[in-house]
């Protein structure tokens, strides 16, 4: 148990980097005992306080238990469970081929941790996006300061008052606060800066940290397309659209922002999103439980002005009072449309058509490269097609977001939607540097490298290079 969070940050930006280099320099944090104890500590975090987890999430957005457990708790817990089964694979020197020429000797890489790591999490997802960057630190060995988002109040109180209570404070801090105290985090000399949030706070970012020249990841948003193709099962894809789209009432980085339908198939399709929204969440959503509030007043006033861009097949409500958002469905949208070239973050979706590949490639090359790809198609030819021809973070073949899900597949964006990645691996490796080592005999002792070079020695070492490169 480590002491509790509160009495911890009374300290300053500057000073608590300095405490954690410290601790860094003195070396316990990179045994696998000490790797494994601190995982093992967050996970019983997230069992213990799982009331508590679900409570926060309630009092921030409206956010169900069934969704906290599953796509906060659980999620963190297939992390863990992930980490604990390869770290010692993860930790382990790997030998590489030494040419002849270098013999006798031997090479490999190890990886070593990157040293005092930042991570700055986001409000959408608060739990996930604050401790998942930090469950690949611990397991590469490094210190971490956390920075919760200050606009989810109750889960960064939770944290700071809470998490520090079963890690070792030595090494992991958690440090709440707004912007003053993001940027004063920003600005000090980290190892790693890992940030998840928005393009316009991802852009300062990363001006704070080349003062430094530190290293940064970010994970940034994206205009994420789902091409439905006339060959598929329309319902199936209907179903898992809507169930991806509105799961946290649309405030997902990786939702799909926009649907292209082939024309043939936009009717159905239409419909058949309708009767599933009414299936889970009922003629009222407003009602349901199962159903979130947007995060704030002023980010539903922006989401009320997309509605204006197209015709509404189903929703178009808006409560300010309790900052809802029924889930909509828009249609007959003008090409150029901000709800077409913005990135929405939250529950509207607007729905195109397409007649050919090429016109559905247009239009997503227009919004920019996507952290996401979503295809329904029974059709390999046409999938291998839009995948072949689309640059993306990651793609989803009839279903969407389970791509960064899967813990051995590294998550992160391309272009404007990021630098970097992690989950599984990819976490361990972000937070850790692959470090050379070459072991060299002191015998025999090869004379020939040594100078004066007179032109017989020289041909005799350019003929042994050659022969032995």
């Amino acid at each position: 148990m480590g002491q509790n969070t509160k009495e911890q940050n009374v300290h300053s930006p500057s000073e608590v980097l300095k405490e954690l280099r410290v601790t860094f320099d003195s070396g316990i944090t990179r045994p696998y005992s000490w790797r494994k104890k601190q995982l093992l500590m967050i996970e019983r975090f997230l069992e213990e306080r799982e009331d508590d987890i679900c409570k926060a999430l309630q009092q921030d957005f409206r956010k169900s238990r069934a969704e906290t457990y599953f796509t906060e708790i659980y999620y963190l817990q297939t992390e863990i469970h992930y980490a604990l089964r390869n770290l010692r694979s993860w930790m382990k020197p790997r030998r590489v081929h030494t040419p002849l020429r270098f013999q006798p000797g031997r090479s490999y890489s190890y990886p070593e941790p990157c040293g005092v790591a930042l991570v700055i999490g986001a409000w959408n997802y608060p739990l996930q996006l604050a401790l998942a960057p930090a469950i690949g630190a611990v397991a590469a060995g490094s210190c971490v300061v956390i920075k919760p988002s200050e606009r989810a109040s109750a889960t960064s109180a939770l944290l700071a008052d809470a998490l520090g209570d079963y890690i070792d404070p030595r090494a992991v801090r958690v440090f709440p606060g707004g912007v003053r105290e993001g940027i004063e985090l920003v600005g000090q000399p980290f190892d790693h800066i890992f940030f998840t949030g928005g393009k316009e706070a991802g852009k300062k970012v990363m001006e704070g940290a080349a003062k430094h020249l530190t290293p940064v990841t970010l994970e940034l948003g994206g205009k994420n397309p789902c091409v439905v193709d006339r060959d598929t099962a329309i319902d199936v894809a209907a179903r898992r659209i809507v169930w991806a789209k509105f799961l946290n009432a649309g405030q997902t980085c990786i939702a799909p922002d926009y649907v292209l339908v082939h024309r043939d198939a936009e009717r159905e399709l239409l419909k058949s999103m309708k009767d599933a929204l009414e299936s889970f969440y009922g003629a009222e959503p407003e009602k349901s439980s199962d159903y979130p509030a947007v995060i704030s007043e002023e980010r539903l006033q922006i989401l009320a002005g997309y509605m204006t861009d197209g015709s509404v097949v189903t929703g178009g409500v808006i409560d300010p009072g309790t900052c809802y958002c029924a889930p909509t469905i828009l249609c007959d949208i003008a090409p150029g449309s901000p709800v077409l070239t913005e990135e929405i973050f939250g529950p509207l979706l607007p729905v195109v058509t397409y007649s050919d590949p090429e016109e559905a490639l247009e239009t997503i090359r227009k919004a920019g490269q996507p952290l996401a790809v979503y295809l329904f198609s029974n059709d390999r030819s046409f999938r291998r097609y839009m995948v072949e021809r689309t640059r993306s973070g990651g793609v989803c073949i009839n279903d969407l977001m389970f791509q960064a899900a899967v813990p051995a597949l590294p998550f992160g964006g391309t272009g404007d939607c990021g630098i970097g990645t992690y989950h599984g691996q990819a976490g361990f490796d972000t937070f850790s540097r692959k470090r050379s080592v070459h072991v060299k005999g002191l015998f025999p002792e090869n004379r020939l490298r040594y100078p004066p070079f007179d032109d017989r020695k020289f041909r005799i070492l350019r003929k042994l290079l050659r022969f032995f490169r």
